[in-house]
């Protein structure tokens, strides 16, 4: 068995990835509020020894402006820290990490939180910090519009400093620009010490944050040269706050459609792809790139020249340095990122699943994948059965389960 282990995420998302997972014909469209689907997923998971499963949040229906039936089986379902809390009751070994938000909870709060569900779990919980960068999701909160990139940062990097003083029993007392915490937790460390840190924002921000705090980062990359500059700067940026290289485990993004032949996993593609709506796909685009009007533009025109926004930074320049490096139109752009949003796709045999995931990790750009499936539960059940066997052949990826926390999957320290 190879010495360095892949580590593997499944991230959740109701129906699945693709912008039309709910349209395929053997989706449950009900998913998103059916704890029993949940319950299913993440023990094919935890079967096929992934590390963690993944819940991402947003405090408001980012799609929103996408269109309401896709909107009502993609996006609407439970809050995360609650269905983590049931599935921990329903799982021995998987991590259970969670997306909130900076921009909208206050560290006390949530650091209590996710102290419960990483006791609750016996030392399997994780934190994904976020700062919000959609509009919608201030309007929720009372706020008159959305921080600039700046501030919302600011803010972060302070409530990461004042929660895992919380987390770590580090004196409380904490009075700075932003926060004012008094009274140490009411509960005390899971097996694991804390919950693992996690973060996905690669703005030069983001990335500084991530060198500071973060135990594990998810990122998005289309080619190996990008995934192995976003690994090396990262990883480059530790050594200034007393971390090692192997503190931080890098796990971009991969959206897989596997099938016992190239043919038969291209057409399981195609058929997706022929689901997705113009004017959905261009909608899901619009949002990403934060810009209202993108539908007045010719579909088979160019990607126009577009402004900065306070928006998603990191994901704007991908998909903008996408369109202009493949020379794709406004229609194609949009099919491709709804399948993904934004994130690396594979077709193919499970062979050339594990060659190309083979490639990043051995070559440097990836200590790990977080796996995003088109639809659920047809194509985790498909990696899990054709591409994990590859990889433990291979000896890349583990038969069983080392330990019993979340850091001991992923080989992370425990903090003092």
């Amino acid at each position: 068995m190879s010495a360095r282990q892949m580590k593997l995420g499944l991230f959740l998302w109701a129906t699945g990835h693709h912008i039309a997972a709910w349209r395929h014909p053997d989706a449950h469209v009900k998913a998103g509020i059916d704890i029993d689907h949940y319950v299913q997923l993440v023990r094919t998971a935890e079967a096929a020894k992934f590390d963690m499963v993944f819940c991402e949040d947003a405090a408001g229906l980012r799609e929103a402006d996408v269109n309401i039936a896709s909107q009502t089986s993609r996006s609407i379902g439970f809050e995360p820290i609650s269905l983590l809390s049931a599935l921990a009751a329903q799982t021995e070994r998987i991590g259970l990490v969670s997306t909130a938000s900076t921009s909208y909870n206050e560290p006390y709060g949530l650091a209590r939180m996710f102290a419960s569900l990483d006791n609750l779990s016996g030392g399997r919980a994780g934190w994904n910090l976020v700062t919000s960068a959609s509009p919608i999701e201030a309007a929720n909160f009372g706020a008159t519009g959305l921080r600039p990139h700046a501030d919302r940062y600011a803010r972060a990097r302070e409530f990461a400093t004042v929660i895992t003083g919380l987390w770590n029993r580090r004196a409380a007392g904490h009075d700075g620009e932003s926060f004012s915490v008094r009274d140490p937790l009411d509960i005390p460390p899971s097996p694991q010490g804390a919950p693992v840190m996690v973060q996905a924002g690669a703005s030069d921000d983001g990335k500084d944050l991530a060198a500071r705090t973060a135990d594990v980062v998810f990122s998005a990359a289309q080619t190996f040269e990008e995934a192995k500059a976003f690994y090396d700067d990262l990883k480059g940026r530790l050594a200034a706050y007393g971390r090692q290289p192997d503190d931080v485990k890098i796990m971009p993004g991969v959206a897989p459609i596997v099938a016992a032949t190239k043919a038969e996993a291209q057409a399981k593609y195609d058929a997706l792809q022929e689901l997705i709506p113009d004017d959905v796909g261009v909608a899901l685009l619009s949002s990403y790139l934060s810009i209202s009007d993108l539908g007045r533009y010719p579909i088979d025109g160019p990607l126009p020249e577009l402004p900065e926004s306070e928006g998603m930074r990191s994901r704007q320049a991908l998909v903008i340095e996408q369109a202009r490096r493949d020379g794709l139109s406004i229609r194609e752009l949009a099919r491709y990122f709804a399948g993904a949003r934004g994130h690396w796709r594979i077709v193919g045999t499970a062979g050339e699943i594990a060659d190309e995931l083979q490639a990043r990790f051995e070559g440097g750009a990836a200590d790990g994948f977080n796996v995003m499936p088109s639809w659920f539960p047809g194509e985790l059940d498909a990696f899990a059965t054709l591409v994990v066997p590859e990889l433990q052949r291979r000896g890349l990826f583990r038969k069983d389960y080392e330990g019993r926390t979340l850091r001991e999957h992923l080989g992370l320290k425990r903090p003092v």
